[in-house]
Formats: C-alpha cells, sequence, structure tokens
C-alpha cells in the first residue's frame, strides 16, 4: 500500500532521528549497524534496511548468530555502532564471556526484556538499550530507553485508544486502519502507555487484574534476581 508505505518511512525517519539525538549525534550518518535479526524479518528490516535508507546509517551484510560471531562482527566495524538483537541472542551475548567492543546503540525487540538485562548491556557495551514495541498487524509502534522506566512513547503520528477494558487499539501514521492489539495496555496518554501483557497472559487475583508477564518484569526488577518467572498451574477442581 503506497499511503502505508510513505507513513512507514516518516515514522522510521523520525524514530531514527531520536535514536541520534540519544546518542548525541545529529543523525545517524556513519553509524555501522550489526544484527543479529535477518533483514528477511519485519523488525530485522526496519532497524537495518530502513534506518540506513532513511537514517543514513550503514549495516554489516553478514548473519552472525553464536556470541563469538557477534563480536567479531562488531570488532570488524568501526564506531559509532549500534547493535540491533533479541533478548534471548543479547543475553547469550552478554553471559557468554567473549571480549565485547564498545557499542554506541542498542535496538532490542521481539520479546520482554528484563531491567536487569537492559542495565547489564548498557554497562558492559557502553551505548544506550532502546526497547522497541510492536506487532505483525502494525509494525513498529512504539519505544523506549527500559533503564529509564516503564513507559513506551508511540512513533510518529500512531495513537493508542482503548475501546473497552480488556481490546486496545492502534491507528495513525503508517497503520491506516485501526488494528486491535493483543496486549493489555495501561493508557496514560494516545501516545504513552505501559505493557502489561498479551491479553491470552491476563489474570485476576483478589480483584486486580495483572498478566504473567508483568509479574515476571517486577519479579526480574528485584535486585538480587538473576532470573525468575510465574507460573500459573491448570485448575483444579
Amino acid at each position: 500500500h503506497g499511503k502505508s508505505w510513505r507513513a512507514l518511512t516518516v515514522n522510521i525517519g523520525s524514530e531514527a532521528q531520536r535514536l541520534a539525538e540519544m546518542t548525541a549525534r545529529p543523525s545517524l550518518h556513519g553509524v555501522n549497524i550489526v544484527a543479529t535479526v535477518p533483514a528477511q524479518h519485519s523488525y530485522g528490516f526496519e532497524s537495518t534496511v530502513m534506518l540506513s535508507l532513511l537514517g543514513g546509517a550503514a549495516f554489516d551484510a553478514g548473519r552472525p548468530f553464536y556470541p563469538a560471531d557477534v563480536a567479531q562482527a562488531l570488532h570488524s566495524v568501526p564506531r559509532p555502532r549500534a547493535l540491533v538483537t533479541t533478548p534471548f541472542h543479547l543475553k547469550t551475548l552478554l553471559l557468554s564471556g567473549v571480549e565485547l567492543p564498545a557499542v554506541d546503540l542498542l535496538l532490542c525487540a521481539t520479546a520482554p526484556l528484563t531491567p536487569q538485562l537492559a542495565a547489564l548491556a548498557e554497562q558492559k557495551m557502553g551505548g544506550p538499550l532502546i526497547e522497541i514495541y510492536g506487532c505483525t498487524e502494525a509494525g513498529q509502534l512504539a519505544s523506549r530507553r527500559t533503564t529509564q522506566g516503564q513507559t513506551w512513547t508511540t512513533l510518529g503520528d500512531v495513537r493508542i485508544t482503548q475501546s473497552s477494558d480488556e481490546t486496545f487499539t492502534a491507528y495513525g501514521g503508517h497503520v491506516f486502519e485501526p488494528t486491535p492489539l493483543a496486549d493489555i495496555l495501561t493508557l496514560h496518554t494516545e501516545r504513552e502507555f505501559g505493557l502489561l501483557g498479551r491479553a491470552n497472559d491476563l489474570i485476576h487475583v483478589a480483584g486486580k487484574r495483572s498478566s504473567l508477564a508483568h509479574l515476571n518484569y517486577h519479579l526480574n526488577s528485584i535486585e538480587g534476581v538473576a532470573d525468575g518467572a510465574f507460573w500459573l498451574p491448570e485448575q483444579v477442581p
């Protein structure tokens, strides 16, 4: 869809500018991107090909997967460097013991990211970590710097509305048709929200609503907790 494509380029262009400002640069021109996510994946495409086309960055054509390969790819490109990855890849990389060069920017998406992992990544690699929220149906919708709080901010002209207690819809920008989301949110404004978790992850305890993902987030926010997860057993009659 031509209009949707043009709107998507505007949104990613504005996000490229926001990312550049977080690294104290006027633009992403000259930034070298290494990605553990292939460009065939929508997140990989938007965060490598599109950021390069619209933000002036360059991206490595390889597909590093194992920690040593990722480290070698990062060492092979000059600074400023950016790493596009996922929580699983990032955790494996940081805990591998492989020597890592300084990275000026990290992008992470596709799964929940614990605050400890985000803080460890920024400590070991030196650059700010930006987490991206989106879905297959609507693409990238919002971002946040995970170490600075739980609030997400939508990209460009994307807006979020709530049509019922458990139904949230994205529209605006590149999202031409109002698109229901499969997540439960806490809306602060049409552009800012908190993420509780998947709608099918929702639980009610003592009259309060939450989700397993949100409980896991807070569990892993506790100092000294390396990793942890809540488990909801099947109801026994």
